[in-house]
């Protein structure tokens, strides 16, 4: 298979995608693109609502099986795009357009990776690739529903712009409704139980809270007040306020004991998590893919930013073209080399591991 070829292919892909609106739960018309990929390369797949997924040809039930995963949804764009989010433009070296960086460019390299290696036989690993949908959502319908339907996973690849360097743990995140409440009563009276001043005290303690277990590749866990809302009419005081407080979970904690520590220890009269589902993940450190990856000159570290890694069990490693800086950026952009090198990388990481 010529890498060049492929790689040339998986940017026109990329246009396409770029080119077809698929905000999370309408990736319907993206889906069909990706189907297009498989059966041109005569690629046996299937799809499940609008995940699209396959295996490798040689798949064998009793190997082990490397999941190769990104994501094909997309955030709506922003108001600051200076230049159509749904039209693939090249500039200087630059491929603009909504979901280039995050996560096309990522998502193009593993399908031109995994058809690369599609073929192949007598691999240490099976291969199965899923590109998903609802990822920027945390849907229903994304990864998560395809866990029951895919081979079972023993390690991951998940593709996020990383820079190419290895992601090798990544915060959870458990999103909190509390309540700060007081007593309600008419603005021209006396009242020493004002919800609104009893929250000062609340948002005081959320700002100066710090857990006590750090981790070595995350840091510390970040915990942050971004929501308030309080109060219809200039003359009543409200009985209560409401914030959303978002977590930021490193690996030396569980979402649950979060929600343990802030339900026990917080001054909020009520306060609630959304979920527990979208735990910290991580992979050893001396797994043969990040030992491959370290060998191949590539840095270590822990991302602060949440992807489909949060709904695996298994070991995963986050890699990818792009830059996660960029990502839900107005102009949105991923370098063309960027997408070169990332394929060069994908496959030279899977030939010293599953060859």
């Amino acid at each position: 298979m010529n890498i060049e070829k492929l790689t040339t292919e998986a940017i026109e892909l990329l246009k396409s995608l770029i080119e077809t609106p698929s905000m999370s739960s309408e990736e319907d018309q993206t889906a069909a693109l990706i189907e297009n990929w498989f059966e041109r390369y005569e690629m046996p797949y299937q799809r499940t609502k609008n995940n699209v997924w396959a295996t490798n040809k040689f798949f064998d039930e009793s190997k082990p099986t490397l999941l190769l995963n990104s994501h094909h949804d997309t955030v709506r764009p922003n108001k600051g795009y200076t230049k159509d989010p749904f039209k693939a433009i090249v500039e200087d070296g630059k491929l603009f357009g909504l979901g280039s960086n995050d996560a096309g460019g990522c998502l193009v390299s593993l399908i031109a990776t995994f058809t690369y290696f599609y073929d192949k036989e007598d691999l240490s690993y099976n291969l199965v690739i899923v590109a998903s949908a609802e990822e920027e959502s945390s849907g229903p319908d994304g990864l998560n529903s395809m866990l029951a339907v895919i081979p079972h996973v023993d390690v991951a690849i998940v593709g996020e712009p990383t820079l190419m360097h290895l992601a090798v743990a990544e915060k959870g995140l458990v999103v909190f409704d509390a309540k700060v409440k007081g007593t309600p009563g008419h603005a021209a009276h006396p009242n020493p139980d004002n919800a609104l001043y009893n929250s000062i005290e609340v948002l005081q303690w959320f700002k100066d809270y710090s857990f006590d277990r750090p981790s070595k590749a995350l840091g510390d866990v970040k915990m942050t007040v971004t929501q308030i809302n309080a109060g219809k009419q200039h003359n009543a005081i409200p009985a209560e306020v409401d914030l959303v407080i978002d977590v930021r979970v490193n690996d030396a904690y569980s979402n649950q004991e979060i929600a343990d520590i802030l339900q026990q220890e917080s001054p909020c009269s009520t306060i609630t998590p959304r979920n527990l589902r979208l735990n910290s993940s991580s992979i050893p450190v001396d797994h043969e893919l990040v030992k491959a990856g370290v060998a191949m000159g590539r840095e270590t570290y822990g991302s602060p930013t949440l992807s489909d890694q949060a709904c695996l069990t298994c070991p995963s490693l986050k890699l990818g073209p792009g830059d996660s800086t960029r990502s839900h950026t107005a102009d949105e952009f991923i370098y063309l080399a960027e997408i070169e090198e990332g394929i060069k990388i994908y496959i030279e990481l899977l030939n010293r591991v599953i060859v």
